[in-house]
C-alpha cells in the first residue's frame, strides 16, 4: 500500500473544489429525486437509475479527498 506521502497529487486546489462541487450537486439531486419517488410511491424499479447520481456524487467526494 502507498503511504499518503508516497502518492502523487495530480490536481490543484481549483480542480478539487470543482470535483467537490460536482459531488455535492450530484448527491443533492439524488436525495431530492429519491425523496420525490418515495413520496409518490413510485415502483422500486424507477429508483434503480438513482445509482448514477449517487455514484457520481461519491466519486466526486473521493476524488476531492484523495486529490486525484
Amino acid at each position: 500500500m502507498d503511504t499518503p506521502a508516497a502518492r502523487a497529487i495530480n490536481i490543484g486546489a481549483r480542480e478539487r473544489r470543482k470535483r467537490l462541487a460536482v459531488g455535492i450537486v450530484a448527491l443533492s439531486v439524488g436525495v431530492i429525486i429519491s425523496g420525490l419517488l418515495v413520496a409518490v410511491r413510485a415502483p422500486l424499479v424507477w429508483r434503480l437509475p438513482l445509482f448514477v447520481p449517487f455514484y457520481v456524487g461519491a466519486l466526486g467526494f473521493y476524488q476531492a479527498r484523495d486529490k486525484t
